[in-house]
């Protein structure tokens, strides 16, 4: 059975990709930032790890331990929100700080210091947002929020452009989901959403170079 490791699985979006792989028969390796958030699902292919984004020792370590495992997937799914309900101008300095160590340098360093796990035709892929497109920002808003999924993005197409290897390398749009970040007004369930990415990702996997899609397999600009 293929292999996936999916960093940021307590809740969400995250723990949702968990519970899809595993219903498609996959093996899978997931982080969790707490002891015990995944004890509701229980199977022989599940293992869990504890790891939070931000302990980069604990990136280094994790990488260790899982020294010798094979990935045909890594998925990095951690993010927060930050202060993104006004202008990029009045927000915080220090939440806007902490959101680009989350939502940016976490998901990178885990992608770049863990894709040699992956391999050769595998994927390391990101959950970016379709708000992370320049190209498609013509109204503003959520604008620190945009900003770290367009740095994320850039991110990822570095790595992907230095490494130049077979691997395939996707940022991925879930679309609005009802989800504590997404809040109850989004316009997607987790049902609709999750299901559809992991197909999409299925799809593209083997194609190598770098994707930016959504959760209905569509290409985004950038």
């Amino acid at each position: 059975m293929p292999t996936a490791l999916i960093i940021g699985a307590s809740r969400g979006l995250g723990r949702a990709l968990v519970e899809e792989h595993l219903k498609r028969g996959w093996d899978v390796i997931c982080t969790v930032r707490t002891p015990g958030a995944l004890d509701a699902i229980r199977n022989d292919r599940l293992n869990v790890e504890l790891l939070d984004t931000t302990d980069w020792a604990g990136i280094d370590a994790l990488k260790v331990k899982l020294a010798g495992r094979a990935l045909d997937l890594l998925f990095v799914s951690a993010a927060i929100i930050g202060p993104s309900s006004g202008r990029i101008g009045d927000a915080d300095p220090e939440a806007f700080a902490e959101m680009m160590l989350v939502n940016v340098l976490a998901p990178l360093r885990l992608a770049d210091r863990l894709a040699d796990l992956v391999t050769p035709k595998g994927m390391i892929a990101v959950m970016s947002s379709s708000l992370g497109s320049i190209a498609r920002n013509t109204f503003g808003s959520w604008e620190a929020y945009r900003t770290s999924k367009a740095a994320l993005n850039m991110g990822l197409a570095s790595i992907a452009a230095r490494r130049s290897d077979g691997r395939t390398y996707v940022a991925c749009d879930p679309g609005w989901v009802r989800t504590d970040m997404g809040g109850a007004g989004a316009t997607l369930s987790i049902e609709e959403s999750i299901p559809n990415l992991v197909t999409a990702l299925g799809n593209r996997a083997g194609t190598g170079g770098l994707r930016y899609i959504d959760y209905q397999d569509r290409d985004l600009p950038w």
